[in-house]
């Protein structure tokens, strides 16, 4: 019995158009997925500071990289 996940036996890309979504030198941005605590937190701080909650984020982490790359 074949349910909706298997794949079928022959596809056709007889239409197909290679390349696309290729973007060159598109730059993808990978979603980041704060826990629960961390993101009510920085959700807070931003709020409090008039921020949005990506310049918030980004701030603290080129701070810690600043951090990181001084005790090297």
């Amino acid at each position: 019995m074949k349910d909706e996940t298997d794949m079928k036996d022959e596809y056709d890309f007889s239409n197909a158009e290679r390349g696309k979504f290729y973007r060159k030198g598109a730059i993808l941005v990978p979603p980041v997925h704060l826990e629960t605590d961390v993101l009510t937190y920085f959700e807070r701080r931003a709020q409090i500071e008039g921020k949005t909650l990506n310049e918030l984020v980004s701030e603290v982490l080129r701070k810690d990289m600043e951090l990181v790359e001084a005790t090297r």
